[in-house]
């Protein structure tokens, strides 16, 4: 039975096998409650969606359906809420998995709806993320996540000082993170800021402006630390002593 489920599980993903101390006990455990979720995911068949091997917890939501895509073996935990309210909605890619609790909202407001939100390919965010999409966000392919992740596309307009804050609008930039980035838990990211390509981000991050492929950065708000190649550290370095000079 491990054996034939391990080829299952690599179906979604290629490099799995199990740990030899697991025990028949957890594999039957294990299989039962993906049996489960499998069957949760054919509820949408009743929205006239295809499940393609959509895996749902518990009181998984939906609001607006009909503008939330996803690709294969999908995997949404407990309780996560989906909303597509916007102009292009959800994309999930295939083999994502978004933690319990989690919040995935292009827009709270229908006098205003949002742009939308695109998760690439083989991307896992851990329990209790905010993914907002009011002004666009994108995450790229093969992005790992830690838990409560929030990123918030929108900024609100303030300089008005004789109007309230909530009557003045709100500016929009979208947020992109690229591919292959590993995101440390409790990080925020802010509106404008575009992520390169194999970045790391440290737990606990605030990130109010964008930051080159490879970068390691970390701290409220965010710094660059270091990079991963030292061609970019080299590059890094030229520019801090332009800088002084």
């Amino acid at each position: 039975m491990k054996k034939l489920l391990e080829k299952l599980i690599r179906l979604r993903n290629r490099n799995f096998r199990f740990d030899e101390n697991i025990t028949t006990s957890v594999v039957i455990q294990f299989a039962y409650t993906q049996s489960i979720a499998l069957l949760r995911g054919m509820k949408t068949l009743f929205y006239l969606k295809k499940p393609n091997g959509l895996m749902l917890g518990a009181n998984v939501s939906f609001f607006n359906i009909s503008k939330t895509k996803w690709g294969r073996f999908v995997r949404l935990g407990n309780n996560v809420y989906v909303s597509g309210l916007g102009k292009k909605g959800v994309q999930f890619g295939d083999n994502v998995s978004i933690g319990a609790f989690s919040r995935i909202v292009v827009s709270t407001s229908l006098n205003n709806i949002g742009e939308g939100i695109t998760i690439g390919n083989d991307v896992g965010i851990g329990e209790f993320a905010y993914l907002g999409g009011a002004g666009g966000l994108e995450i790229g392919d093969e992005c790992i996540v830690g838990q409560y992740l929030s990123c918030h596309p929108e900024n609100h307009i303030y300089q008005d000082i004789t109007t309230s804050i909530r009557h003045q609008g709100v500016s929009r930039k979208g947020i992109n993170i690229g591919k292959n980035c590993w995101i440390g838990s409790k990080v925020t990211i802010l509106d404008g800021v575009k992520i390169g390509d194999g970045s790391i981000i440290a737990a606990g991050s605030v990130v109010t402006k964008s930051f080159q492929e490879n970068s390691i950065i970390g701290g409220v708000p965010a710094k660059l630390l270091k990079t991963r190649n030292h061609e970019q550290e080299n590059h890094f370095s030229n520019l801090l002593c332009r800088e002084s000079l």
